[in-house]
């Protein structure tokens, strides 16, 4: 009896990032290319676990709206990655256009810049606000670079990714801080916000002020008592 003809193996891409055997910008780049996965495990879950903020929780749905859209995109318009490196990276089942990558680092600087600029995050001088806005983009920009030096994406592909995001991560700050922000004190207030701890501080001009002298008068509090 002759064995069955041993099934197709298909890779689980999300960390299966590769480079050039020697090449150490490549080696350097395929970090970079992990970013998104540091930012939405890292970032995001540490963010709910220590700080439960509204503002917070929709900056991270807005991401997953986001790439929600971008394989909906991917999987209508069928843009095959890099013909001359998809099969050594073995990513050839898979569509390239436009980039998710780049379309999670944009979408996510954007929103960050515009909070910053707009809400402040904690910050009250302009100049540092502006500062702290500027932060993300550059690992946005080498994110894109390293997809292209990689060999998973074309220039179309990152820079139709790239403006996705930036288009998205606006018109999602737009929808949060105008029209979902009105709901937050209705959040706070229900049940499962109550039982979560969920919060919103976008009505505090300075969080980390805020936050600063309420805990060293906790402190001092007891004492006192």
């Amino acid at each position: 009896m002759e064995d069955a003809p041993a099934a197709a193996l298909k890779a689980v891409t999300l960390t299966h990032v590769r480079y050039p055997r020697g090449d150490s910008l490549g080696h350097f780049l395929a970090w970079v290319s992990l970013i998104p996965v540091f930012i939405s495990f890292g970032g995001f879950i540490s963010h709910f676990i220590f700080r439960r903020e509204l503002q917070g929780l929709c900056f991270a749905l807005g991401l997953i709206i986001s790439q929600v859209i971008n394989e909906l995109i991917k999987s209508s318009i069928h843009q095959s990655r890099p013909s001359s490196m998809c099969a050594v990276l073995e990513v050839c089942d898979s569509h390239g256009w436009p980039s998710s990558h780049s379309q999670f680092m944009f979408f996510f600087s954007t929103y960050f810049s515009l909070l910053c600029l707009i809400n402040g995050v904690g910050v009250s001088s302009p100049s540092s606000r502006r500062i702290i806005a500027l932060l993300p983009w550059a690992s946005a920009f080498l994110t894109l670079y390293s997809r292209v030096y990689l060999g998973y994406h074309t220039v179309p592909q990152v820079l139709a990714g790239s403006t996705l995001g930036l288009l998205l991560g606006a018109g999602w700050y737009w929808i949060v801080n105008t029209m979902l922000v009105d709901f937050f004190p209705a959040v706070e207030e229900s049940a499962i916000g109550r039982f979560l701890y969920i919060k919103d501080s976008t009505h505090i001009p300075n969080v980390l002020k805020f936050e600063y002298d309420n805990a060293r008068a906790a402190r001092k509090k007891p004492a006192k008592d």
